[in-house]
């Protein structure tokens, strides 16, 4: 008996329901489809991601629509173009035997009108983002004022991108007597006030324990040096031949860039970000589909709309700004009950944020150290025999034995087997004899102690640290970011040991440990940018304030020069800020379609070539305004990918 009958669903959902193949709800569906179809109630749900949300809202909203009334009954928000158009589908396939139920995706990247043209045709069910829902709300294309049920799927997420005044002016436009789902993988202090503000009563289900990771997810650790990340990710995709992964990047920029070198050292990769337009994201979507792709490069933004079955690793090729999006992350993997792992390269100026991420998701991570080149080879030479071992013969083949006989004469089996493992094995263990180790010695858990004990001491008393002033500034398109990132790029520090960044029109402010003084001011008062000799001074004053944990100064500014912090330096045109060109994307045309198996050649696809930056999708009045990455900084600088020239991996003959 099929376990969703017990729920009290009806009939034609059940019929899609076994065309789907689902059998067991899973426990967030249990505990919310009977709820919501018993009662008009406002929920609070809270589950990770990849535990069947969508249909725990989807099969529920879609029993309690009217398919006789045209008008607009349901409206259901997502962060993401890919989840929009993802919970669409999903809708439909639930709605396959329901006559007459219309649904229509709402999102940017696509004609206004034509979603315009559908909703007016008649839509029960509206899917959208928010960026573009209030765009239609403002143009008077769309009329929510009779919806009887709001739905927020990834509530935190939405929030985390900088949707919150676009769906509190949404949820305005709506009734009071509604009745509102929201669902989440976290309970920040965002979404609890939007539950507080527009929820009456809300019912609350919790699948784990809130905010935890999943149960079915483990978490491992390395730690490298700044300058080996992207030799450790390349250690680490080889330790695993039968990777099928998700790699995730803090910027746009990054993720182009890690894509572009694992594609140019023969990886099957793309990358997937917000400058990518919708035929070119769903290109790269086909194809990592497909498996034609094994290493996805994303940003959180563009990886919210990532639904894809047995996904093996998530790899967190550097760790998100704000700690609570790794519960997102991690939740790509392990999901409908399946075994995944979430990997972590970190470096020695991150580590204590180990700590903070367990304290999140409830789970402790495992400290592994890369894998040497001999382990390595040993791993992939043992693959190599399983993969011949199971390999199916086809028979069309014997006619060409005899002639393969003759020239294999004379050779006994165990030289045979030696010659055969050879032809790919040879180029892999010269590549890794002449690469050196790079694992870090120094201990995790040790430097973790020492870091959070130093944190702490630094968060509480920055009197020791020193501050500096600098000629460059917001006109020279730097964020606070954005410089944090180029300082510790020019300086070779770590992410953590340049703080306290303060941003003015013309120049800037930020903080070091004494120890890295001299450091500073002998590099910068030597560099130049675009012809421009950057200066560096040691200011008078500490900056005041408490440091937040993005490294923001929380007082002693405001927006003047205050505190004796001044500048004599003359008012500058142009930009200190290098750029960077538009650059290709994910694919390269010129490589075999095959899916990579785990073997020693090529790893690449036959996928149109992405071109990123230069085929971005144009801002017209069609557009919303924050689509596809909107909380990505585009002035942020690329992640070092180590000072030594790189040598690249073996390739097939």
């Amino acid at each position: 008996m099929n376990k969703f009958e017990q729920l009290g669903l009806s009939e034609s959902l059940q019929r899609a329901i076994i065309d789907l193949g689902f059998e067991n709800p899973t426990e967030v569906q249990e505990k919310a489809i009977p709820l919501l179809l018993e009662q008009d109630i406002d929920l609070v749900a809270l589950a990770q991601t990849g535990t069947g949300k969508t249909a725990a809202f989807g099969f529920p909203v879609i029993q309690k629509i009217d398919a006789n009334n045209r008008n607009t009954q349901a409206l259901i928000l997502s962060p993401t173009r890919e989840l929009c158009l993802q919970i669409t589908n999903e809708i439909k396939n639930y709605s396959k035997y329901e006559k007459g139920i219309n649904v229509v995706a709402v999102y940017g990247g696509a004609s206004i009108t034509d979603q315009a043209r559908d909703i007016k045709r008649g839509a029960q069910i509206i899917v959208a983002t928010p960026g573009r829902m209030q765009d239609m709300i403002n143009r008077g294309l769309v009329n929510i004022s009779q919806i009887n049920y709001c739905i927020l799927d990834e509530a935190d997420e939405m929030l985390n991108m900088g949707f919150y005044e676009d769906i509190v002016n949404i949820l305005s436009t709506t009734p009071d007597e509604k009745n509102t789902w929201l669902f989440s993988a976290t309970m920040p202090q965002e979404v609890a006030r939007i539950a507080k503000q527009f929820m009456r009563e809300p019912v609350e289900i919790t699948v784990g324990a809130k905010n935890s990771g999943s149960a079915t997810v483990s978490h491992e650790f390395y730690l490298v040096n700044a300058r080996d990340r992207y030799e450790a990710l390349k250690r680490l995709a080889d330790a695993n031949p039968d990777i099928f992964s998700v790699v995730f990047c803090r910027t746009k920029r990054d993720t182009q860039a890690v894509a572009e070198k694992l594609i140019e050292d023969g990886y099957s990769a793309a990358a997937l970000h917000g400058d990518l337009s919708q035929a070119q994201r769903d290109g790269v979507m086909k194809s990592f589909r497909g498996r034609q792709i094994q290493m996805l490069v994303a940003t959180d933004v563009a990886a919210r709309g990532i639904d894809v079955d047995n996904i093996t690793h998530v790899v967190n090729y550097q760790l998100p700004d704000e700690i609570e999006t790794y519960n997102h992350r991690s939740g790509r993997t392990g999901r409908a009950g399946k075994l995944g792992t979430s990997i972590v390269i970190v470096t020695k100026s991150e580590i204590r944020k180990i700590s903070s991420i367990e304290r999140i998701i409830k789970q402790k991570f495992e400290e592994k150290t890369i894998p040497s080149g001999i382990e390595i080879c040993e791993i992939q030479l043992l693959h190599l025999a399983n993969k011949i071992k199971d390999t199916e013969v086809d028979h069309e083949i014997d006619n060409y034995l005899p002639a393969i006989n003759s020239v294999l004469e004379g050779l006994s089996k165990e030289e045979l087997i030696k010659k055969m493992v050879s032809v790919e094995f040879n180029r892999f263990i010269a590549y890794y004899k002449k690469n050196r180790d790079i694992s870090n010695q120094a201990s995790g858990s040790e430097r973790r102690e020492r870091d959070d004990r130093d944190g702490a001491q630094r968060e509480n008393n920055n009197g020791g640290a020193t501050r500096y002033f600098v000629n460059i500034g917001s006109r020279d398109n730097f964020d606070w970011m954005s410089l944090k990132d180029y300082l510790k790029e020019t300086l070779d520090l770590g992410r953590d040991d340049v703080f306290k960044v303060d941003v003015k029109e013309g120049f800037s402010f930020f903080n070091t440990d004494p120890e890295h003084t001299d450091k500073v001011m002998e590099i910068l008062n030597n560099v130049q940018l675009e012809g421009r000799r950057i200066n560096v001074e040691i200011s008078k004053n500490d900056g005041g304030g408490r440091r937040d944990h993005n490294g923001r100064s929380s007082g002693g500014f405001g927006g003047s020069r205050s505190g004796g912090e001044r500048s004599s330096a003359p008012r500058r045109e142009g930009s200190f800020a290098p750029r960077r060109e538009g650059s290709g994307g994910g694919f390269r045309s010129d490589k075999s379609s095959a899916p990579r198996e785990g073997g020693f050649g090529p790893r690449s696809t036959a996928a149109p070539r992405t071109s990123g930056y230069s085929e971005r999708a144009p801002r017209s009045s069609e557009a919303p305004r924050r689509e596809g990455g909107s909380s990505e900084r585009p002035a942020r600088r690329s992640e070092s990918f180590g000072d030594a020239p790189r040598e690249k991996r073996p390739r097939r003959s």
